[in-house]
């Protein structure tokens, strides 16, 4: 009875394809035991040992053309070397998927919360929020592509960040973006007057605004500071061709009537 097994016979043992068997023998990295009679490849205990250290070094990101160089000539310190390397990539990994994964449960929870209060004025409870200055730029001129481009540097993942628009009066907006750590400008915590909007075009913001005002000024709202305008460009994937912003008032102090 023979003890060698078929290419086929070995790649069902180690859930491979028989293609992938034969690149690496192509490769020079695993090469039967013999060929018998028939023109079958044929393969002992050894090939097998061999192939599950060639998936091993594959899972750890080693190139096909690097892994005969490592199975020949790798001593045990450079084995430890590769295996601390691949932890470090899958830290990153793992790190990165986290950052995505917290990602997603934000654009699910501003979706829902939008749906749930769309158009609504509500005074909402705020927690202090650092922002970092990004661009500034005369209220009369619209965020463009050009400018985007010579900015976009300064801040990774630009899409998915909350962009702050600030007009402090003077006729210059700044553009903001959070950070974790106190930065250019803090929104302290309290009450907010906040209302959520859709809108197709930048000159649907001004008239927004003009609303908002009217509101507070009905409601008998003094508003201090500025109107702090928040894009959420990520929420367009739910409303193609639209922008969502969030409009915010720093803590609003109901007047008296006399």
């Amino acid at each position: 009875m023979k003890s060698e097994i078929t290419i086929s016979e070995l790649a069902k043992l180690m859930n491979v394809s028989v293609h992938q068997i034969r690149y690496f023998e192509e490769k020079g990295v695993l090469l039967p035991a013999y060929v018998d009679n028939n023109q079958y490849r044929m393969y002992s205990m050894d090939q097998v040992y061999q192939l599950a250290h060639i998936l091993l070094l594959r899972k750890l990101g080693v190139p096909v053309q690097s892994i005969k160089e490592c199975m020949t000539s790798y001593s045990a310190n450079q084995y430890g070397q590769l295996l601390h390397h691949s932890l470090r990539e899958i830290k990153a990994e793992i790190l990165r998927l986290q950052e995505l994964q917290d990602f997603i449960n934000r654009v699910l929870h501003e979706q829902k919360n939008f749906i749930s209060h769309s158009n609504d004025y509500q005074i909402k409870c705020r927690e202090t929020t650092y922002l970092a200055r990004w661009i500034e730029m005369d209220s009369q001129m619209k965020l463009n592509a050009k400018l985007l481009t010579e900015q976009a540097k300064s801040v990774p993942n630009l899409f998915e960040s909350d962009i702050h628009f600030i007009e402090d009066g003077s006729g210059t907006i700044t553009l903001y973006t959070e950070t974790e750590a106190p930065g250019d400008f803090t929104l302290p915590s309290g009450k907010y007057l906040s209302t959520q909007r859709l809108i197709h075009e930048d000159d649907e913001l001004e008239q927004l605004i003009e609303q908002f005002y009217a509101y507070a000024v009905a409601q008998s709202y003094g508003i201090q500071g500025p109107l702090i305008l928040i894009e959420r460009s990520y929420l367009s994937l739910f409303s193609p061709s639209q922008l969502h912003y969030d409009r915010r008032a720093l803590p609003p102090v109901k007047l008296k009537s006399f």
